[in-house]
């Protein structure tokens, strides 16, 4: 029993089987490229001159539409593989000659598959804009409007998304910079929009696809490439914490935890009536014990934590392994390197014939999207001067001079989680570093 397959592939769209995709023993596969606006299967010719010499039992395709390019050729070939007494089976498609033959049931699924070709040709004419690395259809982010061939910066709406990510920075609050943007500019948007906004490629400069692919430096950014990195750390940050918690306005809030129970402390304010003096106490919400834990002056918590930092801060990042990190940059650099040098060649190698135009694009693009992926690699590492931000931060005055907000990003880029315990009836503390 002889059994070959046969493939027809655009490079656009998918890449070419592996043999051990077919799940059977194929003696042969005979495997068409197609290149944009060209029907040419020459493969599959071939592959009707060597069957007239050696007929084969089986023929084995992912799909009907891979035959030809519309309904009459698929089912023209169909017709002199029947002849040639050859049984087809597609893998992907509930199809195989014997179950179909011809007549009112291949016709259904050949006009299914004329629609699938209609969506095949939309999906190329997509493919192809990538290769040029036209923006996406669809609507266009907030503050840009579509150019010729790119996105460029709408100068009425842009500040608006510039104002937005510098609060963030500062302050590291999701909420807080939505109600920021409504109060400031009228600009209403939901916690999602604004999340959206926080990790959309097009604000950093580069260009998202559906697929899921990414070509950086495409157009101008609003926020440059730290500030990107710096976001991106505040959101994994935050991620480690309920939502309301991310954004109150205590330092302390959502990192302190009882060592006893390990409940998380939330912080609670007491007033008195009559009186605009306030009392900030930390209490556990979910204690086991009976009694429950005390409440914990917020100030007291709050004193020894900056202490705690300031002593064990520069010692926690001094045993940091650096030169291994710095070795891990390094490595990504140099493949970034890499890829951009050959990307540099390719015009010379178009005009030695070496590459077509087209397969040159198609190389463009796929090294764009690899050099996407490292430098994306590369930016979640972190800060090299983090040596020296621990000596800038590991002084009590430094602590002291901000304000409650300010304490709250400091804090949380530094700190995973605080323990407490009492011994003696003395407050214990731990910090534990995110490094």
């Amino acid at each position: 029993m002889k059994i070959i397959a046969y493939s027809y592939t655009d490079p656009l769209l998918e890449s070419s089987p592996d043999q051990a995709d077919w799940g059977w023993e194929v003696d042969r596969v005979y495997e068409d490229l197609g290149k944009p606006d060209s029907s040419e299967r020459s493969q599959l010719q071939q592959l009707f001159t060597d069957c007239e010499t050696e007929s084969a039992d089986y023929l084995l395709i992912r799909r009907l539409e891979e035959l030809g390019d519309t309904v009459e050729e698929i089912s023209d070939r169909l017709n002199k593989l029947e002849v040639m007494g050859i049984a087809v089976i597609a893998t992907e498609q509930p199809y195989t000659s014997e179950n179909y033959p011809l007549g009112a049931d291949l016709l259904n699924l050949l006009h299914a598959i004329q629609r699938q070709q209609r969506s095949r040709r939309i999906r190329q004419g997509h493919a192809r804009n990538r290769l040029e690395v036209a923006p996406p259809p669809g609507k266009v982010p907030y503050g840009y409007r579509r150019g010729k061939g790119k996105y460029t910066v709408d100068r009425s709406t842009s500040p608006v998304v510039k104002d937005f990510f510098e609060h963030f920075l500062l302050y590291g609050s999701l909420r807080g910079s939505v109600r920021y943007l409504a109060k400031k500019y009228g600009k209403k948007i939901s916690v999602t929009t604004g999340r959206r906004w926080l990790t959309n490629p097009v604000y950093r400069g580069n260009t998202a696809y559906q697929n899921g692919e990414i070509i950086s430096n495409t157009h101008i950014p609003i926020i440059s490439k730290e500030e990107a990195a710096q976001v991106d750390r505040l959101l994994r940050r935050n991620s480690r914490l309920s939502s309301r918690t991310a954004s109150a306005p205590r330092s302390l809030a959502g990192l302190v935890v009882c060592a006893e129970c390990q409940s998380h402390l939330t912080v609670t304010r007491v007033t008195q009536r009559n009186q605009d003096k306030e009392y900030l106490y930390l209490r556990s919400t979910s204690c086991p014990q009976r009694p429950k834990c005390k409440a914990i002056p917020y100030q007291e918590v709050l004193e020894h934590t900056i202490e705690t930092v300031c002593r064990d801060l520069p010692l926690a990042v001094a045993g940091m392994n650096f030169p291994q990190l710095d070795a891990v940059k390094n490595s990504l650099g140099q493949a970034i390197a890499r890829q951009q040098e050959i990307l540099v060649q390719l015009p010379a190698l178009i005009e030695t014939g070496i590459l077509d135009a087209e397969t040159a694009k198609l190389r463009a693009y796929k090294l764009r999207t690899e050099i996407s992926a490292l430098e994306a690699k590369l930016a979640t590492l972190p800060p090299v001067n983090l040596r020296s931000v621990a000596q800038a931060v590991s002084i009590p005055q430094f602590w002291l001079d901000l304000s409650e907000t300010e304490r709250r990003f400091y804090f949380r880029e530094f700190i995973r989680q605080i323990d407490i315990t009492f011994q003696n009836k003395e407050l214990q503390l731990r910090v534990i570093f995110i490094f």
